[in-house]
């Protein structure tokens, strides 16, 4: 069993920057991945972006890509997502996950955060 928990979630103005931290617990070695993903309300989950444990490879959604950055610190089995250039259209409920295989899919993440809440006003 792997555990997640979620935090830096807040309220931000356009244009500003939020890190989000994901800290595992459990069997984290028996995981290659771990992926973030949002929730806005009325919608779908949609994919954020992952990255492995291992070499520190990363995938980000199109949407996100050139503004927001994973990276992983295995020394706190923690992994961050740092946000920037923040938009409205960015809020939503932030999860992390935890897979044995990097992937933008829901169905390939074994493990879930609770979730962290992510306001961008205009």
């Amino acid at each position: 069993q792997v555990q997640l928990v979620e935090s830096g979630g807040g309220l931000v103005q356009a244009g500003g920057s939020l890190r989000l931290s994901c800290a595992a617990s459990g069997r984290t070695s028996s995981t290659y991945a771990m992926g973030w993903f949002r929730q806005a309300p009325g919608k779908e989950r949609e994919f954020v972006g992952w990255i492995s444990w291992i070499g520190g490879r990363t995938s980000y959604a199109d949407s996100v890509k050139g503004r927001f950055t994973i990276s992983r610190d295995n020394a706190k089995n923690t992994v961050y997502l740092q946000m920037n250039s923040l938009k409205p259209e960015d809020t939503a409920v932030y999860y992390c996950a935890a897979g044995y295989s990097g992937s933008r899919y829901l169905s390939s993440y074994d493990y879930w955060g609770q979730g962290t809440q992510v306001t961008v006003s205009s």
